[in-house]
């Protein structure tokens, strides 16, 4: 019982210590979206080069996490988002005292592989440490760390604006705090649990056999179940971008220094986001017995009428703003806590790094495209307004793509495939 007790405290030491990790982690790229109106302003840059910016930041991301998260499978987790947190801090602070726009380009969109170190080994080590049973609430809990470091980035973001400091301070001051947390990970988290002294869980003996990277790479991309789940994923993720990053571009343009009070209804947005994954986390779990897909439905569905609501009513009120920023981000985040657990179910734990790596890469590619997109939109039309309509229309789009992924949740595809292999 001692031997069961201990190995329980440790499950969650892990856990927590690597959602402190990455409770710091978007400081290091969330902080963006609230330096591009100064930014632009003193670099003299429209709206659409901004967000070819974010898109270069966000490809390099996507880029990362195919290859990071194949990496995450056969080297150690634990090292890679240490690396990834420094090279990421250097980064910021490199951009920090850039003049010109070409080296904003070329910092950022190495930042975006840098911080990609991260997100896939993190969850390595989660479906090493976590059994199938609670691991919808296991990266419900991650996926809330990810939701909060965006909340901790708007906070001190918003602080730092209130002072009217410089945009130059939002590369510079936040990525500390990611600094101090990833030395800490270091020191503390551990692999697996043999490196614990502890028993490793296996689904089975064909867990233990080695494979090449080409072996995890072919396996991964041949389950047309998975890669319909990439493509809702990439769905998801543009509409959560479009909010993060523009969001504070539409409350900062509505001239907020005459009433800087109202940028507090944007830091709800990502409390929303936050609680929504949590939530998500454990409906997926128990409401929805296991059937991630429609969870994932049900969530982008409300979360379109959301942003359809947030485009027409053009609110000025800070707590109907509050209210439905809070919403927004609630259900169009909550969500992408269901699609983790997809990649074990879906494939096995032996290739969960590559799984959320491809997932992942998939997510930041189509958040990607959306940016300049998005960008596009606001100097067009000019009106920020106008994102949340297509953010709406993205939602939709991810919850038909979904749909289409459907499987038996008593009998997972992975002992199918299991089967099929054995023959």
């Amino acid at each position: 019982m001692t031997h069961i007790n201990s190995f329980r405290k440790q499950q969650w030491i892990m856990l927590l210590i690597t959602m402190f990790c990455y409770l710091f982690y978007y400081t290091g790229r969330h902080n963006f979206g609230w330096a591009a109106s100064g930014m632009s302003a003193e670099l003299g840059i429209s709206y659409t080069t901004v967000g070819w910016i974010s898109f270069f930041m966000l490809m390099g991301y996507a880029v990362g996490q195919l290859i990071n998260g194949n990496l995450a499978d056969y080297v150690g987790a634990r090292s890679m988002i240490f690396m990834g947190a420094l090279l990421s801090v250097g980064a910021n602070i490199a951009i920090s005292f850039t003049t010109e726009v070409l080296p904003v380009f070329i910092l950022w969109a190495l930042n975006g592989y840098f911080q990609s170190m991260a997100w896939a080994p993190g969850s390595r080590i989660i479906t090493n440490w976590w059994k199938p049973g609670e691991r919808g609430k296991a990266f419900g809990f991650y996926t809330m760390a990810a939701g909060f470091s965006s909340v901790l980035t708007y906070l001190i973001s918003i602080f730092l604006l209130q002072k009217d400091i410089s945009w130059r301070y939002l590369f510079r001051l936040p990525v500390l705090s990611l600094l101090a947390a990833s030395v800490i990970f270091y020191l503390v988290i551990r692999n697996k649990p043999s490196d614990k002294g502890f028993k490793d869980m296996h689904n089975g003996e064909n867990d233990l056999e080695p494979t090449t990277w080409r072996q995890r790479y072919k396996f991964v991309f041949k389950n047309k179940r998975f890669l319909i789940a990439s493509l809702a994923i990439g769905f998801q993720s543009m509409a959560r971008y479009g909010l993060i990053f523009w969001v504070p571009v539409h409350f900062l343009g509505q001239n907020w220094k005459d009433a800087p009070q109202n940028l507090w209804a944007t830091f709800l947005m990502p409390v929303g986001m936050a609680l929504g994954a949590l939530t998500f986390g454990t409906l997926s779990d128990s409401v929805f017995k296991g059937d991630r897909p429609r969870s994932i439905a049900t969530g982008m569905m409300i979360s379109a009428a959301i942003s359809l609501l947030i485009f027409f009513t053009h609110s000025n009120n800070i707590r109907w703003d509050g209210f439905l920023m809070f919403c927004a981000g609630f259900f169009i985040y909550g969500v992408q806590a269901n699609f983790w657990p997809m990649s074990p179910e879906l494939l096995g734990e032996k290739y969960v790094g590559t799984g959320v790596g491809i997932m992942n890469m998939s997510a930041y590619l189509f958040a990607a495209i959306g940016e300049p997109v998005l960008g596009k939109i606001i100097d067009v039309t000019g009106d920020t307004a106008f994102v949340f309509l297509a953010v709406a229309v993205i939602s939709v789009t991810c919850t038909c793509i979904i749909s289409f992924c459907r499987y038996n949740v008593e009998k997972p595809i992975l002992s199918v495939v299991k089967v099929q292999s054995a023959r």
